[in-house]
């Protein structure tokens, strides 16, 4: 593989997220006097989106419902974006060490673009990181390959030069779709089987540098 483009999930791929979502997820419920849920309960609501995560949150509440819970979720998730959040280990170094190697590193994730850069900010990981891609930022998210297309369409590549890197089945689904090699995260939040038609597995992100012949 001649790999210029490497695309990458965020939640479940680069940082573990599952404290800070699940104390946003309970203050939502809190609002609508419901029962706080825990973070293994959570972790099977992330993947889709915050509009997809809050309607299963809120099993038969109403559309306007859903809409409130939205806000109040998006808005206690962006305050307190990092508060428990972190790198999974070693994600830190191999994004530093792709970056000098002259890979383009670009992250596509279902959550919102304006949430993505603040996380990678507090982070201080989006200096290394060529383009952020968040919900809102293409026509369409993941598992649509739209997202994949908008990124080698912008840093001209073509598929056998991209590489799609996420935990979900999702990101497999958007990898396929696009005609890009997957590799598939089996330490982030989706089951074990979501990752059966990746192209590859790895169970922490340093092994990636392998999978491309950079170790």
């Amino acid at each position: 593989m001649k790999i210029r483009l490497l695309i990458l999930d965020l939640d479940g791929t680069l940082i573990d997220s599952l404290d800070d979502l699940t104390d946003a997820a309970n203050h939502m419920r809190q609002a609508f006097n419901l029962p706080a849920l825990t973070t293994a309960d959570v972790r099977k609501l992330v993947g889709e989106g915050a509009r997809r995560l809050v309607e299963r949150a809120l099993p038969g509440l109403s559309a306007e419902e859903h809409d409130l819970g939205l806000e109040i979720f998006l808005r206690y998730n962006y305050e307190q974006i990092a508060e428990k959040t972190s790198f999974y280990p070693g994600v830190l170094e191999t994004l530093e060490k792709l970056a000098a190697t002259g890979f383009i590193l670009a992250v596509a994730s279902n959550k919102s673009e304006a949430h993505c850069r603040e996380l990678l900010r507090i982070l201080d990981a989006e200096r290394h990181l060529a383009a952020v891609l968040g919900a809102d930022s293409a026509a369409e998210r993941k598992p649509s390959p739209e997202p994949l297309f908008h990124l080698m369409r912008q840093f001209g590549c073509s598929p056998a030069e991209t590489v799609m890197v996420g935990d979900s089945i999702n990101d497999v689904k958007a990898g396929k779709a696009a005609g890009v090699f997957t590799i598939g995260c089996d330490y982030g939040y989706g089951a074990r089987h979501e990752l059966d038609e990746a192209d590859c597995i790895v169970s922490s992100f340093p092994e990636v540098l392998k999978v491309i012949g950079k170790e």
